[in-house]
Order: C-alpha cells, then structure tokens, then sequence
C-alpha cells in the first residue's frame, strides 16, 4: 500500500500545502488522471515533469499531494547535507542522487523499491534546470527511462509552466510572490513504453524511451504556454 508523510510532518506539509495555495492562483488541468494511473495495479508510478525552477519541486509536490499522492522525489544528494532541509528531505522519504558518484545507481535501486510498495517517483529527466533561456524542456537523461523499462512502471508526463515568475529558471534569490502567480499544471495520459520493455534494458531503448518522454512533456508544456516553441 502506499505510504504517507511520518505523524511528525503532516501537520508541516498542511502547513506547507495551505501556504502555497493561498499566495498561488491553481490551473490544475487533467488531473483526474493521476488518479485513474497512481496505482492501478498495486504499483507506483513514475512522474516525469519538465523543470523550470528551483521553487517549481514546492509547487509540484503541493499539487500532487492536494491531489491524494505523497511524492518521493528523486533529488541532489547536496541538499541532504543541508541543516533542517536535509532532515526534512529524509523523514519524507525523498530520495538524493549522487550524479557524480559510482553509486549512483543506488538511487534507481531506491526508487525501484518505493515503486514496488506503490508509492509513486516524482522525476524531472532533464537531471536539472532547464539550460534553455526560455525554459522550453531540453534534452532529457535516460535515467527516467531505464528506471521504467527495468521496474515496468506506468510513466505519467506533468507539463508545468508559472514558477519561473516566482524565481526564473537557475536563479536564486528572493521569490517575488506578490501578486499571486499563475501556477499551471497539465497531467498527459501514460508515455508508451510496453514495446521497449527488454532484459536487460539496452542503451537504445532507453535512448528511445527518454525521447518519447521529453515529447510527452514538451507537448504539454506548448498547451500550457501561451506562445508555442
């Protein structure tokens, strides 16, 4: 069965939750989805969405916990040596990845595990923030797709656009929160991964997979902008 947030943090993720709510105006678009594909056959499913933000992994998680699923994301192992965020990151399950590291791939182990429990794997396949200067999603790592193909999860695409008026793209700094910004989120039906499914994955299907992926996500990326690429 799925798992939720330790008793000691829910009340912080209400907290969080209503906070981003209330100083964000919410365009959630098919997100009924999430709950027709999270779990359908006891497993989780992986969550791949495009990144345009260092705020966007808040508004994420926000929309996805409003919408009955406790996200486990896959993040820079750097932010669990960071005090009180760290052991935040850690109580709620999250996940740190070592890019550089010859165990990198324990990350993969990790998420293989949360999926077979049913929880669902928040992925942005990028690896990081966008590079392009107007924040179209850029090619992604294959790290989502062999994580699919190995595990066999359902991939759920999620198009995000309205962060980067808080804080754009790398930037750090102050968020401009006021006025509220507009903060969409657009849920794609599942990325067809069954005819690349082999053992062991081979480097071009997971080539392929990432590709179809970083499409899905584009697609609805263009659907949520106003201006098309």
């Amino acid at each position: 069965m799925p798992t939720t947030p330790a008793r000691s943090l829910r009340g912080l993720v209400r907290v969080v939750v209503g906070v981003t709510t209330a100083l964000t105006r919410s365009d959630w678009r098919a997100a009924d989805r999430l709950r027709t594909f999270a779990g359908e056959d006891g497993r989780g499913v992986i969550l791949a969405v495009n990144h345009i933000s260092n705020v966007d992994p808040l508004l994420v998680g926000s929309f996805l916990v409003r919408n009955g699923i406790w996200p486990r994301f896959l993040a820079k192992a750097s932010l669990f040596g960071v005090p009180v965020l760290g052991p935040l990151l850690r109580a709620a399950g999250q996940i740190p990845v070592l890019r550089t590291s010859a165990t990198a791939g324990d990350a993969l182990e990790h998420a293989m595990t949360v999926l077979e429990r049913g929880d669902s794997v928040v992925i942005y396949p990028e690896g990081t923030i966008t590079d392009d200067p107007e924040l179209w999603p850029m090619k992604g790592k294959t790290g989502a797709a062999r994580l699919a193909l190995r595990s066999g999860a359902t991939v759920i695409p999620i198009g995000q656009w309205g962060a980067q008026q808080i804080l754009y793209g790398k930037r750090s700094g102050c968020p401009r929160i006021l006025p509220p910004k507009r903060i969409s989120m657009l849920v794609g039906d599942p990325v067809r991964l069954d005819d690349l499914r082999s053992t062991p994955v081979t480097t071009e299907n997971a080539r392929i997979a990432t590709r179809r992926i970083m499409s899905a996500i584009t697609e609805l990326v263009e659907e949520l902008r106003p201006e098309q690429r």
